[in-house]
């Protein structure tokens, strides 16, 4: 009912139209989730979104090239939003964004190539061993919560889902992996999944792991 001053409150507004007054329930990092596992959560331009790394048996592939040429894609920069960055070169001349944008697993088709921020994430939720982190990468305001400070050498920790702990059935291998945010002409950033190391001074050309995942908004 109407407060004393006659107005409804958001909560009584809310409770009038059947919604929840109760903040959303975030899943446990590592629990399946919309054809994968969740990773974690991102915050891009205000909207939070849960992102959901695809399975290993058919979202990643060892050996993947960033772009069969060393030259700029455009649309490739953003460091949040890989729906976007992946869009953008889903052709052949883009191995890794042609093989996630590719993919229908669970019945969703809208896997895609992870951005930095994105990778990261799951770096940060889903870290397969004990081994120091690298304390000069790890800052990333999309995070949520945001972290604006790079790794120390303790945190994050080794992941609490056995799945993603080294030699488990979904872990990330201790080797880079691509993202698909351009860093310059002739390179990209790449994760590593061993240490934390966030680095871009291999040439696109290179092959390396790539991990589909895709995104719900929260």
């Amino acid at each position: 009912m109407p407060n004393f001053s006659g107005m409804w409150t958001v909560t009584q507004q809310m409770q009038a139209k059947g919604q929840s007054i109760w903040p959303a329930v975030v899943p446990v990092v590592g629990s399946a989730l919309g054809g994968g596992y969740f990773a974690g959560q991102i915050d891009q331009s205000g909207t939070i979104y849960n992102l959901v790394v695809g399975p290993v048996a058919s979202a990643q592939n060892a050996s993947k090239q960033w772009k069969t040429s060393n030259t700029t894609t455009a649309g490739t920069t953003s460091v949040i939003d890989g729906p976007a960055n992946s869009t953008a070169m889903n052709d052949v001349t883009h191995p890794a964004a042609y093989f996630c944008e590719g993919l229908t697993i669970g019945g969703f088709s809208d896997w895609y190539f992870p951005a930095k921020n994105e990778l990261e994430v799951c770096y940060y939720n889903l870290k397969p061993t004990t081994t120091s982190n690298v304390t000069s990468s790890g800052t990333n305001t999309n995070a949520v919560p945001s972290r604006g400070s790079n790794y120390t050498a303790g945190t994050p920790s080794q992941t609490s889902a056995t799945d993603f702990r080294s030699t488990g059935a979904e872990d990330f291998q201790l080797v880079g992996y691509w993202s698909s945010t351009e860093n310059s002409a002739t390179t990209a950033w790449i994760q590593r999944f061993g240490d934390g190391f966030q680095y871009s001074y291999r040439t696109k050309d290179n092959p390396y792991y790539v991990r589909a995942i895709r995104r719900v908004a929260v």
